[in-house]
């Protein structure tokens, strides 16, 4: 399960909330066949974060395996910490948990500028978003929309965290097939043993 989120700020981790988690996983729809679902939630009220963390929970099960970039450092904690205000259980601590950011530094780092998602999308991925918002305003879209504002940058924000899952189910198959390339062992020349 890919999954990462979206905050008004890094005010430390307990005075920090999500206001958007996003989650994809391959899933087998019964009509549409097998495909990369994307679930996004988000609270329009600070009193919805509840019910908001409650539905996150159902999306997980025994075998889940989380899969982000630097969320083994921010998004996990935060959550994490917002379950326990929420007086809910965590249901994140027992599930593996895969942060792509660590095997990305260790193939790219020195190869591109950084490895700051964004530049692995264009470098890696061929990916460039058009009209995105950048992280650093999502926090005032949300603020505008709960005070009764417009919702444009908002639907902006829902786009930058739709794409984010994406790109992490991209990049963890990249990073698989790379993988799997590295381990195939060249071939060999070999001569046909003869009887005798």
């Amino acid at each position: 399960l890919c999954f990462a989120t979206v905050t008004p700020g890094r005010a430390g981790v307990t005075g920090t909330r999500a206001f958007m988690i996003a989650a994809a996983d391959w899933h087998l729809h019964p009509e549409r066949g097998p495909g990369l679902r994307i679930r996004q939630l988000m609270i329009s009220t600070m009193a919805a974060e509840t019910a908001m963390l409650r539905t996150f929970t159902g999306w997980l099960a025994p075998t889940t395996v989380f899969s982000s970039y630097n969320g083994r450092s921010y998004d996990a904690p935060l959550l994490k910490t917002r379950f326990r205000l929420a007086r809910q259980g965590d249901p994140i601590t027992a599930l593996d948990h895969i942060d792509l950011l660590y095997p990305t530094r260790r193939r790219y780092r020195g190869v591109w500028e950084n490895c700051r998602l964004a530049t692995i999308e264009r470098q890696l991925l061929k990916v460039v978003r058009e009209d995105d918002l950048p992280g650093s305003e999502a926090p005032s879209a949300w603020l505008r929309f709960l005070r009764g504002g417009d919702a444009v940058n908002l639907r902006r924000v829902v786009e930058h965290n739709h794409q984010d899952v994406v790109t992490l189910a991209q990049l963890f198959l990249a990073l698989v097939e790379q993988q799997a390339q590295a381990d195939v062992p060249p071939p060999v020349n070999c001569l046909p043993l003869q009887a005798g």
